[in-house]
């Protein structure tokens, strides 16, 4: 869609250029009414470049290219309605761009849920003093299983983690019944204090959706609207905070192994394959259990202590993430694929499916 809307700024920008060519004699158009002098033909000109230097921006500086959008739709507008006569077929299309930039501005502006997350990842993020390395003696009080764990990934002697930054790519649905919806998605996680925030963007019944997960301290929330505008889903409360304090304990085993030496999780050896694990956060404790294969990667983690909300209740119900591939991050060899899935009375389902596309760790600042 943003590279159909930037062909559209492009030749609207294009068109543009007749009125600095018959200003400047380049070329002669006898149907016109209306004569354009030359200070009024450079005016043109400028138009022309706003709409391609708006083009540009939509894929190079994303947060702020309506700004540029909205000085060429100015400018556009003044000239048209100068040239009404001739130009009046203008109007049109700068109506069209005034919508574009007006999503812009919601979605990426100051009021948006993106500005949001930036501002939330400012204030989290910082310098962090050079990390410790992760070494043999660290893993001595985890189970076996979680030990080979964390060899086959390669986190040991490698620096510990502060934070992670992860992108993905998927697609989510919201019961077995409806349709799924794709989204991209960036998250990043802070280890101490902890917290997780998540931002995903997609599209629903051909409308752009952004949604944004914020977990800080001890209260998470959820918000995603349509069209950057209209808000379909809000969640907060003691079971959202529950809920995330699962994801974030998720997390960290499948991004960032290396956390798994955190004094806030207690592990309970199950057999050679299986662990079970407690995890507390900000005064919220889960429970979990993780499957590992004989090569010791991680294969499942499940737990019962997150809440399934479908717009008209909220229940607690058994969730679970299979991880369906591995691949190589770097130093580490880390879940590549996966997805989420609940575990109702009459079956389970997969309502979210990920492909992990890049994670980085010890991230300085933004």
């Amino acid at each position: 869609m943003s590279a159909i809307f930037a062909a559209f700024l492009v030749l609207h920008g294009l068109v543009h250029l007749l009125g600095f060519a018959v200003a400047f004699g380049l070329v002669d158009l006898p149907q016109l009414t209306q004569s354009i002098t030359p200070a009024i033909g450079a005016l043109w000109l400028l138009a022309a470049l706003l709409f391609v230097v708006a083009a540009g921006a939509l894929f190079f500086w994303p947060r702020g290219w309506w700004v540029v959008g909205l000085v060429a739709v100015v400018l556009s507008t003044f000239l048209v309605a100068s040239a009404w006569a001739d130009a009046k077929a203008g109007a049109v299309a700068n109506l069209v761009v005034l919508v574009g930039v007006v999503f812009g501005f919601l979605a990426q502006g100051p009021t948006s849920l993106r500005a949001e997350y930036e501002r939330d990842l400012r204030s989290r993020a910082g310098i962090e003093k050079p990390p410790a390395m992760l070494t043999e003696a660290d893993l001595t009080a985890l189970p076996a299983p979680v030990q080979r764990y964390l060899r086959v990934t390669g986190v040991v002697g490698q620096p510990r983690v502060h934070n992670f930054v992860a992108r993905m790519s998927g697609r989510i649905r919201n019961s077995p019944e409806t349709t799924w919806i794709s989204l991209q998605a960036e998250q990043y996680n802070f280890i101490s204090p902890a917290a997780r925030l998540f931002y995903l963007t997609g599209s629903m019944f051909a409308l752009p959706v952004q949604g944004y997960h914020r977990y800080i301290g001890s209260t998470a929330t959820m918000r995603i609207k349509a069209a950057a505008l209209v808000t379909v889903v809000q969640a907060s409360g003691p079971e959202m905070d529950q809920s995330e304090t699962v994801t974030l304990f998720n997390d960290m085993c499948i991004m960032a192994p290396a956390t798994l030496i955190d004094p806030a999780i207690s592990w309970e050896p199950v057999d050679a394959h299986t662990v079970g694990a407690t995890f507390t956060n900000a005064g919220h404790t889960i429970h979990a259990t993780l499957a590992f294969n004989d090569a010791g990667e991680l294969t499942n983690f499940s737990s019962d202590d997150r809440y399934q909300a479908d717009g008209k209740s909220i229940r607690k119900i058994r969730w679970s993430t299979p991880i369906s591939g591995y691949g190589a991050f770097g130093p580490f060899r880390l879940a590549s694929a996966g997805e989420g899935r609940w575990h109702e009375a009459h079956g389970e389902y997969a309502y979210i499916q990920l492909t992990i596309e890049n994670v980085q760790y010890n991230v300085a600042g933004r």
